[in-house]
């Protein structure tokens, strides 16, 4: 059976996608080829082909998370065909990958694929915000982008630790924040002041996903010590302004986000940690998905699916 994987052929959005056919070997030792049922998709997918970068990286490989059934073997991996599994990869936007087994994991059987395929970046991001941020238990936190898909997961973490969430999110998703536990306030002109009302106790550190102007001068101005302010977004004013930004140039980040993945997949299957869906594709339309993935859209993820 041929397997297909979709490539940028240039910078841009959906326009520049095409499906090319992939050849797949059979795995050497230590490991296994998955057959894909579901393609996680995030927004650093669109970050990898925005326009201005070198044009010598092209076609680029889109992708960096799936679900699927393990379809082969090279041995000494500890999975077996037919097992069910949730993996990085490079190049996930695909109908098959082969991956070494050691960041290989057991789905959750309490998540559907499209679900799981979606639950290793953005879990480990948020780990690594908290981890980062220093939150102990009866503290309150301030989250900028609670309704996001990083802050949906932030809200879930931190129940097992005992902390408080402000989350900040538009009017239209509070109940969306209020249902995954955190305590909602609107973002825009006088959120300093909501914030502030929400947690008379004061904010022990503050976690940005948005990377506004407003999420940076709020938190500054509400959080004692800089370095427990935190950002995925903002490196430039994080640099700045001395805070902290956690991803890829944040050496400490990869190998933290490695070691927690095996503790975010536990959540996951221990009912934990849920992965709310946005909306699902088939495989044949990621450029449609793609779209919406880079447009205004509902809270949730959303997946390519096989089936």
């Amino acid at each position: 059976m041929t397997e297909y994987r979709w490539v940028a052929v240039d910078f841009g959005g959906p326009e520049v996608l095409r499906r090319v056919a992939l050849d797949m070997p059979e795995p050497g030792h230590g490991t296994m080829r998955v057959d894909v049922r579901a393609c996680g998709m995030n927004p650093a997918d669109a970050k990898h082909i925005a326009p201005g970068q070198d044009r010598s990286l092209l076609p680029l490989t889109i992708g960096m998370e799936v679900s699927g059934v393990v379809s082969a073997t090279g041995g000494g991996t500890g999975f077996s065909v037919g097992d069910e599994v949730v993996t990085r990869t490079s190049g996930g936007y695909a109908t098959a990958v082969t991956v070494p087994a050691a960041g290989v994991y057991r789905k959750p059987a309490a998540l559907t694929f499209p679900e799981a395929a979606n639950l290793l970046l953005v879990g480990t991001t948020a780990a690594d915000l908290l981890h980062t941020s220093g939150a102990a238990p009866g503290e309150t936190i301030l989250l900028h982008g609670a309704a996001g898909a990083v802050g949906v997961s932030v809200l879930q973490q931190v129940r097992l630790l005992g902390v408080r969430v402000i989350g900040t999110a538009s009017k239209a998703n509070r109940s969306f924040v209020e249902r995954f536990g955190g305590v909602p306030v609107e973002y825009g002109p006088g959120l300093l002041d909501r914030v502030l009302s929400a947690a008379p106790e004061g904010i022990a550190a503050a976690l940005d996903t948005v990377g506004s102007g407003e999420a940076g001068d709020v938190s500054l101005a509400v959080v004692r010590d800089r370095s427990w302010v935190v950002t995925i977004v903002d490196a430039p004013r994080a640099k700045a302004s001395g805070y902290v930004f956690v991803g890829a140039s944040n050496p400490r980040s990869a190998p933290f986000r490695a070691s927690v993945a095996s503790r975010i997949v536990a959540m996951a299957a221990d009912g934990h940690l849920l992965v709310p869906m946005a909306a699902t594709f088939v495989f044949d339309d990621a450029p449609a998905a793609f779209a919406l993935l880079t447009s205004p859209h509902p809270p949730g993820k959303i997946a390519l699916t096989r089936d």
